[in-house]
């Protein structure tokens, strides 16, 4: 997923970056609260994760703007301050959740992944199509009982995709929630994860199918389609 971290401290931001990538999430980073404001008003995020102490233009603040636009994009807040006035302030500012520094990554990242179900079109934690389980929380796919192994951008293209099962999703909305603004990626890249992904598929009770022009849509398939593992995508 699409995530903004907001953190003024270089070191912290690094660790969550890397942390977050690492489980497949396209993560930009921003220290500074008035150039955050900014990228919010014209780009599109599934989550943000905002410390409450920036200098400038501090995390209440931003929150607060960012609500009056409209704008309701999960906000995960991470503060110094872990007492309770501090979490009932920023949970009345607009905040969805409140982390206390200093945190566990595990918590940060279970907490990141609650807010990430909860704003919709993400898969819920365990979904069941026939043989096919897909279980978020343990971030793994099992098919008749055998486990189909997935990089991390493989699994967040399904993340994605099983989702919004059976509807289609645009190239450019996959686009924007695999990779960041510092990914160095092809004209071809969604097209080759797809592609890889439609392999360990091909002997799934679901199906890839690509819409001309518009993006792709994940279904399950009929017939003897289920059964001799072809795709038409």
């Amino acid at each position: 997923m699409r995530i903004l971290l907001i953190e003024d401290n270089p070191d912290l931001a690094d660790a969550i970056v890397r942390r977050m990538r690492r489980s497949g999430h396209a993560v930009d980073w921003q220290a500074d609260g008035a150039r955050a404001a900014e990228v919010l008003g014209y780009e599109r995020f599934d989550l943000v994760i905002l410390d409450i102490g920036l200098p400038g233009l501090d995390g209440r603040r931003l929150l607060a703007q960012l609500r009056a636009r409209g704008n309701d994009v999960p906000v995960l807040m991470l503060t110094a301050l872990d007492g309770i006035e501090n979490r009932i302030e920023a949970l009345d500012a607009g905040a969805d959740d409140y982390l206390a520094k200093p945190f566990d990554f595990r918590e940060l990242e279970a907490r990141c992944r609650v807010l990430l179900r909860r704003s919709g079109g993400k898969a819920s934690e365990v979904v069941r199509i026939d043989g096919l389980v897909f279980d978020n929380a343990a971030h793994a796919l099992v098919l008749d009982g055998v486990p189909i192994e997935l990089p991390n951008r493989e699994y967040r293209l399904l993340e994605i995709l099983i989702g919004r099962l059976d509807q289609v999703v645009g190239k450019d909305e996959i686009g924007g929630q695999l990779f960041g603004f510092d990914d160095d990626v092809g004209p071809n890249a969604i097209e080759l994860y797809i592609a890889r992904l439609r392999r360990k598929l091909a002997q799934a009770p679901v199906r890839i199918v690509t819409v001309r022009g518009v993006g792709y849509r994940l279904e399950t398939r009929r017939g003897e389609d289920a059964v001799s593992g072809r795709d038409d995508g």
